[in-house]
């Protein structure tokens, strides 16, 4: 009798310390594809939260009434905003972890419990599911979209020192009750598949990879993924070099803006030595001179600006 006794409560304790899985997902425009997301979604979590951003179609309407949780925007905000929502409203339901993946269907929601294993065992805080480990091909992938992928992986690592990943676009992804509290986000586009491991990795959140699948047609041959590849990429490359010269902006606009100073200096020097010998101003190198002159002082005190923006950061959270 004491031993069943004990193996209840040792159920009822177990039960009582169950993770609470929330599943996020991004949606525009995908009435095709989001009932069975978020039915195949609901098997492998407690709670599924569609953000609705600002569809034109029954998107929100569907979900709804298959029974998840929709936040939606008036307008369509962007992707990064999406993901913003998500993260809010998955904090206010006190999830333990949150999976997020696309609403067109190319992520394999069965899946969805081995991406959040690693924080659900304690050993991840962000887990990247990655369409390129486990020698699997996306299916139905293009070339020049895995070489654009490929691109701008390499960038995002070579702008972090602790790089390595070998997907930095991969939207389904797990972060632990941690991430959900110390990440903020202010990037509103695609690049905030960037923006979220470079955070990740500046707050030492432990980031790992776990090898998923990917499927860019639905079995018949039709494509899942309609975003435009040159504006995803072009926006994507915008938001890294955006994050690369906040990370170092002493670097990356500091030293232009001393050069454009000399150079401005140079002109100006020029145009007085013309003005002394002839009595008359050029006025293209008097306009060069002001030009340079300008641009390197907005660029270095930009660039002073933001590195003083960096190191309070970093004080206020190392004190924190």
């Amino acid at each position: 009798m004491n031993q069943n006794s004990n193996s209840l409560e040792n159920v009822a304790t177990a039960a009582l310390h169950k993770p609470l899985v929330v599943v996020g997902v991004p949606a525009f425009n995908e009435e095709k594809t989001i009932a069975r997301v978020v039915l195949e979604a609901q098997k492998h979590a407690d709670v599924v939260v569609v953000c609705d951003d600002g569809s034109e179609d029954l998107t929100a309407a569907i979900a709804e009434r298959l029974g998840a949780d929709v936040v939606r925007h008036e307008r369509n905000l962007g992707y990064g905003a999406a993901l913003q929502s998500l993260f809010k409203r998955a904090f206010e339901l006190d999830a333990d972890v949150l999976v997020t993946l696309d609403g067109d269907g190319q992520h394999d929601a069965a899946e969805v419990t081995k991406v959040a294993e690693p924080v659900v065992d304690g050993d991840a805080d962000v887990v990247v599911g990655s369409r390129f480990l486990g020698g699997v091909s996306p299916v139905g992938m293009r070339r020049y979209r895995r070489a654009g992928v490929k691109l701008i992986t390499r960038l995002t690592n070579s702008g972090s020192k602790n790089g390595g990943f070998s997907d930095s676009q991969s939207g389904f992804r797990a972060y632990s009750r941690k991430s959900l509290e110390t990440l903020v986000l202010f990037e509103k586009g695609m690049g905030a598949s960037v923006e979220i491991l470079r955070e990740a990795r500046k707050a030492g959140l432990r980031v790992v990879e776990v090898p998923v699948s990917c499927r860019y047609n639905n079995g018949d041959g039709v494509k899942t993924y309609r975003r435009n590849p040159v504006s995803h990429g072009v926006g994507v490359l915008m938001s890294i070099v955006k994050l690369v010269v906040e990370d170092r902006p002493l670097l990356f606009l500091g030293i232009p803006g001393i050069l454009c100073l000399l150079a401005g200096t140079f002109f100006g020097v020029w145009m007085l030595q013309m003005y002394a010998v002839e009595h008359r101003i050029v006025t293209n190198v008097a306009l060069a001179s002001v030009a340079f002159v300008l641009i390197g002082f907005f660029a270095l005190s930009t660039a002073i600006t933001l590195y003083a923006i960096s190191r309070l950061a970093e004080r206020t959270n190392g004190q924190q």
